[in-house]
């Protein structure tokens, strides 16, 4: 008896000499991810870019319809098709919201992260280059800069943009 009072008497101790690792965080945040929403002038031409070369995979489709997207301050009036995207379909992944009005962007195609002001680019960590080069390679996609370029003696970086100009940059886990 003394024996198992003991072991209950270690397990009490530990369990409340950090009490932060039993309990849940003191957070106002629901998710412990962001989703972005990215502006597209091609919704098709840009989730064959994000599947097909980054490798993201569709989860669901939104719909709002046009008067609540004006209520909720979202357009004038246009109604949002929208389509999500996770590198995986696991519960806590980032998502990309694509959606499309089918309008030019009134931007100029950007040539690289410093020429204009908001979120310019996306940072995708990835265990090996490889498969994205192969990937970039057969949809003829370019590379900027002199890239793959070496971070430090493991890790390398790629830069790419989307069909919008949106900058995609990976570094590699090696």
């Amino acid at each position: 008896m003394k024996k198992i009072l003991k072991y209950l008497a270690v397990i009490f101790a530990l369990f409340f000499a950090n009490p932060t690792s039993a309990i849940e965080p003191n957070s106002e945040f629901s998710r412990t991810s962001i989703s972005v929403g990215v502006v597209v002038e091609d919704l098709n031409k840009s989730i064959d870019f994000y599947t097909k070369v980054v490798g993201m995979v569709v989860i669901r489709d939104l719909f709002v319809d046009s008067a609540k997207a004006k209520r909720m301050g979202l357009t004038k009036g246009e109604t949002l098709s929208i389509k999500v995207l996770k590198l995986e379909n696991v519960e806590n992944a980032t998502e990309i919201k694509l959606l499309s009005y089918g309008k030019k962007t009134k931007l100029s195609k950007q040539t690289s992260v410093s020429d204009a002001n908001g979120i310019r680019y996306l940072t995708i960590f990835v265990k090996s280059l490889k498969p994205l080069l192969d990937r970039i390679a057969k949809n003829g996609i370019k590379t900027l800069g002199e890239t793959p370029t070496m971070l430090d003696a493991k890790r390398q970086f790629v830069l790419i943009q989307d069909p919008d100009g949106n900058f995609v940059e990976f570094i590699s886990a090696e």
